[in-house]
């Protein structure tokens, strides 16, 4: 990567999303409205999420033996 390269943020519908993650449209609208998950109005109708907040809802449930 050169000096006046930089790195864009991935950007991805909120179907997109839930497709990648099978996590449904409604959850993710629902973690958008409490705050947990930034989104991005584009236009009117349209909404941008970056796909590492999204992953970042992802977390290890913790086993038991270690």
């Amino acid at each position: 990567m050169t000096a006046t390269q930089t790195l864009k943020p991935d950007y991805e519908s909120l179907t997109r999303a839930a497709a990648r993650t099978g996590i449904s449209v409604r959850t993710l609208r629902r973690r958008v409205a409490d705050g947990s998950l930034p989104a991005y109005r584009t236009g009117p109708r349209m909404i941008r999420v970056r796909s590492s907040d999204v992953d970042r809802l992802m977390r290890p449930i913790p086993s038991v033996g270690g």
